[in-house]
């Protein structure tokens, strides 16, 4: 319909703008965003879209009102607005939680909307119905909630304000893909009429329904604003240049891979109910063996994001040996990590059981299974943090309780936490890395002091031992990607860099087992396959990787086995079909 004089067009109408905005946060050189201009109408599904620490979630905030108005950041604007009623789920959901409960959480929601106290029970119910959050009594302590179940309450608490925007930033990262479906289903069933702006890595869910896709560039600016259809059909390359996520991400970097699930009915492999036989009636899931790559292409290739000779990376990760030397096939057969009749415990209660398995050299295990099955349980227990019955072996050494069990595990394996949070102890991103390689010249006597001064890296190394610990450190952040953030403060960080920060603490001690709770969440296609093709290498070299993960890209593309948590118990363990002295296998893409 062509519009005249006579038929005015109707004024459009605006949810949030923003226009020639201009942000930088204290302590920081340079301006994250430079006169950024964006107009959200009133209705419309939105997608934020761009590599990691591009500025999507301050933007989120921005438009959301949360910054300045509760965070004082300055900036300035020609001209902003921000919706008068609006909802928003934080990346991090432990960031938005008022109260100790999770009923009481709703409670206080539906308070601030004078609902009578005799309404809120049916409400709260239907709201965690809403999420899929299945609990028995809502009267449960937040806290012992896992983060995929924190997500799912964050977006119930938001769902029953009713806001008229709602603004999303990756509610789902921390979800099993059951999890994700229903989390956007919920969204979907909610959006209506409502303005939805979300940010997101994770597109499955999403591309089908939103309006349209606002695609950033690595330093803020916006690359392209458009249909979904159209940026991903012309801005391809683009994509591919700042590692952003996109449908073909998986397939251009690994190639053909796995075959997909739905092809593996009928094929060779193996499914090992944990106590019993292979699982009849059920294919395994199967991994094409990857090509060998000989050490000279491995050098010439250097991977996707991480250089094959990077000193920041352990010399270990540099690629397999060429050959084993006499006695060492006998330490290669021996298990890093044994477990038999091992249970983790939570208040005298079992919350997590393996009866048998075992991590060898040259292994990456995915540990998969539902939210809040005890996932992140199983690997607190393996590292003493929380109590455990039964034996946990660490290279054939069977410590005798849970504090000999902290102290095992510490010499033999690094431990990245769920949350990044939970594990930084210094006021800089370079200590961060450096206070563990501290801690270990503490510990072999390079560096003396009382052991609080030795703990909290107060006690350094002199002089050449020094200068090489801050190298090292400062190769490892180069390594991925935070070389430039080397005297910012850990919590000062976008998530995703949070979580890169925390695997690099942890690879950085080079010990031959690492436990890793979900490390690609959060993070964008570069910097995703760059901690997987760090694992590769460790793997290739004789270190096992026991990964958590809902990816089940990483599962069937890169895993010697699948170990499932199903309802607290190790239920079963799948051989992919790929053996532990299969040759690299790293992701095609190169840095630009």
């Amino acid at each position: 319909m062509r519009w005249t004089a006579e038929q005015p067009e109707p004024k459009v109408e605006y949810a949030a703008e923003a226009e020639k905005l201009r942000l930088k946060f204290p302590g920081t050189p340079d301006l994250l965003f430079r006169d950024l201009s964006l107009r959200i109408r009133r209705g419309e599904k939105v997608l934020l879209l761009g590599p990691s620490g591009c500025g999507k979630s301050t933007l989120l905030q921005v438009l959301g009102g949360i910054i300045p108005r509760i965070t004082e950041v300055p900036l300035k604007a020609e001209r902003l607005s921000v919706p008068d009623s609006a909802g928003i789920v934080f990346q991090d959901p432990d960031t938005q939680f008022c109260m100790p409960y999770v009923d009481e959480e709703l409670a206080f929601v539906l308070e601030n909307l004078e609902v009578p106290a005799p309404r809120m029970r049916p409400l709260i119910e239907q709201a965690l119905r809403e999420v899929g959050l299945d609990l028995p009594d809502p009267h449960v302590a937040i806290g012992s909630l896992s983060q995929g179940m924190k997500q799912r309450l964050a977006l119930a608490s938001v769902l029953l304000l009713a806001p008229d925007t709602l603004l999303l930033d990756e509610p789902s990262a921390l979800l099993d893909p059951e999890g994700r479906r229903t989390i956007w289903d919920a969204v979907r069933r909610v959006a209506g009429g409502r303005t939805v702006i979300i940010v997101e890595h994770r597109l499955e869910e999403v591309l089908d329904w939103v309006d349209r896709v606002v695609l950033f560039r690595g330093d803020g600016t916006i690359l392209a604003d458009g249909p979904a259809a159209l940026i991903f059909g012309r801005y391809r390359a683009e994509m591919r240049e700042y590692g952003i996520w996109h449908p073909e991400a998986w397939h251009e970097a690994y190639g053909a891979g796995a075959a997909p699930a739905s092809r593996l009915a009928g094929e060779r492999g193996e499914r090992r109910a944990v106590g019993g036989a292979a699982a009849s009636g059920e294919a395994a899931l199967r991994v094409a063996a990857p090509e060998r790559v000989d050490q000279a292409a491995v050098a010439a290739s250097a991977g996707y994001a991480v250089d094959a000779q990077a000193p920041g990376v352990p010399a270990a990760a540099a690629g397999p040996r060429a050959s084993a030397a006499p006695g060492e096939a006998a330490d290669a057969a021996r298990p890093l990590l044994q477990l038999r009749d091992f249970r983790v415990l939570r208040g005298g209660k079992a919350v997590c059981a393996a009866e048998s398995a075992a991590v060898r050299p040259g292994d990456l295990i995915a540990l998969t299974g539902p939210n809040g099955a005890g996932k992140s349980s199983l690997l607190l227990g393996l590292m003493g943090l929380l109590p455990h019955e039964g034996s946990c072996e660490y290279a054939g050494e069977r410590p005798p309780g849970r504090r000999a069990l902290r102290e095992t595990a510490a010499r033999h394996a690094a431990f990245v936490f769920q949350n990044p949070e939970f594990q930084f102890v210094t006021n800089r991103v370079l200590d961060e890395v450096s206070f563990t390689l501290r801690s270990e010249a503490a510990e072999s006597g390079a560096a003396r002091g009382s052991w609080r001064a030795r703990w909290f890296g107060r006690s350094r190394p002199d002089g050449e031992a020094e200068a090489g610990i801050l190298r090292r450190a400062s190769d490892c952040l180069d390594v991925f990607g935070l070389g430039d953030y080397a005297e910012r403060h850990p919590y000062l960080l976008s998530l995703g860099q949070k979580r890169r920060l925390s695997v690099a603490s942890a690879i950085v001690s080079d010990k031959p087992l690492l436990l890793l709770d979900e490390p690609t969440f959060g993070q964008d296609a570069r910097n995703a396959f760059a901690i997987l093709d760090l694992c590769e290498r460790l793997r290739a070299s004789g270190h096992a990787v026991l990964m958590i993960t809902h990816e089940m890209e990483i599962a069937e593309r890169l895993a010697t086995q699948i170990w499932r948590i199903e309802d607290g118990r190790l239920a079963s363990i799948e051989q992919t079909g790929r053996s532990r002295a299969d040759g690299l296998r790293l992701s095609k893409e190169v840095r630009p």
